[in-house]
């Protein structure tokens, strides 16, 4: 059935699905396991042996995440700059 779907109809039927699973379920306890998942990985890099104090583990981890999103907003900028020349 999916090969029969024009992109049109589709799109519409996923956002169907999407506001429909928004409208019956809480968004901030479905997605917690992805953002805890993600933000493990910054935990993981900053102190991988957990040797370090609880508290300076995640100074250090939310560093890391600030540091990764600043990374993404930088090459954001160089590809519109890109686009804008």
């Amino acid at each position: 059935m999916a090969g029969n779907l024009s992109p049109e109809r589709a799109a519409l039927l996923g956002r169907i699905g999407g506001l429909t699973t928004s409208a019956r379920t809480d968004s901030i306890e479905r997605t917690q396991p992805a953002r805890d998942k993600f933000l493990s990985q910054f935990l993981d890099e900053v102190d991988p042996n957990r040797v370090l104090p609880e508290a300076e583990r995640n100074r250090r981890a939310e560093a890391a995440r600030k540091a990764h999103f600043q990374k993404l907003a930088l090459k954001s900028a160089a590809a519109r700059r890109k686009v804008s020349d």
